[in-house]
């Protein structure tokens, strides 16, 4: 990481002015640039003078000897940290545009991730990248054991992320102590909802993980005879669950970022599409979302810069994330990947205004 070091006021006004002039025009940018389209207040040799200095801290570079200067990825960064705030405006606009065109109602889950990737990509311009709920800290959100026939009762639980896991078990197995008693169909049905008010109860908002940790004693005796086998079942349950896959990701908008200048090497577009298309697991560390017991960054969006991804494809590239919740449990992640001159303005409050779309959303969802 950047070391974090001070600018004085005019510094601070060349970078900004430098930075969003390079992000509108792709060309290294002098001082006279500067001096025709911005309004600094002082003459073409005193920006010539500060660039220079921001050149000596790294802040800006010259990519040729006669050209102008570019920002490097500290410049970046000391740009996104200290000189820019989130576009406001952009902000309410694609809230606004989820909120019309996202059927969240009558869609499943799959597809309302689709389509917020798709809008996001059409508007930033930029590559969208959402992860779907990770399963490894899946929570139960319901549960109920339902009998199917006279012989066998089934488990449902659906998790946070609304992925359903069920199975079958002979009642035979369920009450082993009783196999040979014959149960009446009203006294089972009876049995099995207080069993699922229980499980509800204990369960909700915890990991199927979690269950080791139930305290089986507070059920009644009259019903301890389940405990042993609904362990045993819920613990078979988590183990089918699927380890985290991080390639569970929607990702559009690889057409139009591949437009851009920086990406005109054939060399650097391959690589980038072999890392978007068959190492998507590589990616999904990168779009942080915590596991239970971790707080949510200070931070809303993450970025990181240049140099600052760990995957060389990605070092010609900036990656903005954010992570979407559900009630308070993070679930998932929302990212936008593009070239380093990137309108950051817009692409951190896209991202910020997505994530917070979908938290809201799968919040109130049944």
């Amino acid at each position: 990481m950047f070391e974090p070091i001070d600018l004085t006021h005019r510094q601070q006004h060349i970078l900004w002015a430098t930075v969003q002039h390079y992000v509108a025009t792709a060309e290294p940018v002098g001082s006279k640039a500067l001096v025709d389209e911005y309004n600094l207040s002082v003459s073409s040799a005193t920006i010539r003078s500060g660039m220079g200095a921001l050149e000596k801290v790294g802040l800006l570079y010259q990519p040729h000897t006669s050209a102008g200067r570019i920002p490097s990825d500290f410049g970046y960064r000391l740009y996104v940290d200290e000189l820019m705030t989130p576009s406001a405006t952009l902000s309410q606009q694609v809230t606004e545009l989820l909120s019309d065109r996202l059927n969240w109602q009558n869609w499943s889950l799959e597809a309302l991730l689709r389509g917020a990737a798709q809008l996001l990509s059409n508007v930033s311009g930029y590559i969208t990248l959402i992860t779907l709920p990770q399963t490894q800290t899946a929570q139960v959100r319901h549960l109920q054991l339902v009998q199917v026939d006279p012989k066998r009762v089934m488990l449902v639980v659906v998790t946070d992320g609304y992925e359903t896991r069920s199975a079958l078990m002979d009642l035979a197995q369920l009450a082993r102590e009783t196999a040979e008693v014959a149960i009446d169909p009203e006294t089972l049905e009876r049995e099995l909802q207080i069993l699922s008010n229980f499980l509800n109860d204990r369960l909700r908002g915890r990991s199927l993980g979690e269950v080791a940790a139930l305290d089986w004693s507070e059920l009644d005796r009259e019903f301890s005879r389940y405990a042993d086998s609904i362990a045993k079942w819920l613990s078979d349950l988590t183990e089918e669950l699927p380890e985290p896959i991080s390639n569970r990701m929607m990702v559009s908008g690889i057409a139009e970022v591949l437009r851009q200048p920086e990406f005109a090497e054939l060399a650097r577009v391959q690589t980038l599409l072999a890392l978007l298309e068959e190492e998507r697991d590589l990616l999904g560390p990168l779009m942080f979302v915590p596991t239970l017991g971790q707080s949510l960054p200070s931070k809303r969006a993450n970025v990181l810069i240049g140099a600052e991804n760990p995957l060389e494809p990605m070092r010609i590239c900036t990656l903005v994330s954010a992570t979407y919740q559900r009630d308070t449990v993070p679930i998932g992640s929302v990212g936008v990947l593009g070239p380093t001159r990137m309108v950051y303005e817009d692409a951190i409050a896209l991202v910020e205004a997505t994530a917070d779309y979908l938290s809201d959303t799968l919040s109130q969802k049944n």
